[in-house]
């Protein structure tokens, strides 16, 4: 074991850094548990915790907590992001069948007035062919 000392500066307490280069520092099952992030940045990937500090081992038991939720979330964003497109595409589908629906009503509304004209004009026609049948017959009868 490997221990250092050192001074920051004249008012900071003493730092003391220590590490171990044996093949045993305790990662034995945690190295073989530990998690894979593979959509993960490497630099938010969970660093193997230092085994005889249970802080190090909470943190990194915490940290893994959070990639998992972090990764949770990615994927919930993109699942939100696809029904938000289908969304969209339905919304301009439906805009497309509001303006024919617009245009079809726009449509029945000239052809309706065309009709009722239409109807007025047979009546007036039908009128005067009755007018002229009568005044023909009067002509006849007179004759």
């Amino acid at each position: 074991m490997i221990t250092s000392a050192r001074r920051v500066s004249p008012d900071k307490p003493e730092v003391r850094i220590s590490f171990s280069l044996d093949s045993t520092s305790g990662l034995n099952d945690a190295e073989e548990a530990r998690p894979a992030f593979p959509d993960l940045e490497k630099r938010l990937q969970p660093v193997l915790p230092c085994q005889s500090l249970k802080e190090s081992v909470q943190v990194y038991k915490d940290h893994c907590k959070m990639a998992k939720e972090f990764r949770q979330v990615k994927i919930d964003i993109a699942q939100l992001e696809d029904r938000k497109k289908d969304l969209i595409a339905e919304l301009v589908e439906d805009d497309g069948v509001t303006v024919e629906i617009a245009r079809l009503n726009e449509e029945f509304r000239v052809l309706a007035e065309e009709n009722r004209t239409l109807i007025t004009v047979y009546m007036e026609r039908a009128r005067q062919l009755e007018t002229l049948r009568g005044v023909s017959q009067k002509r006849q009868g007179s004759s």
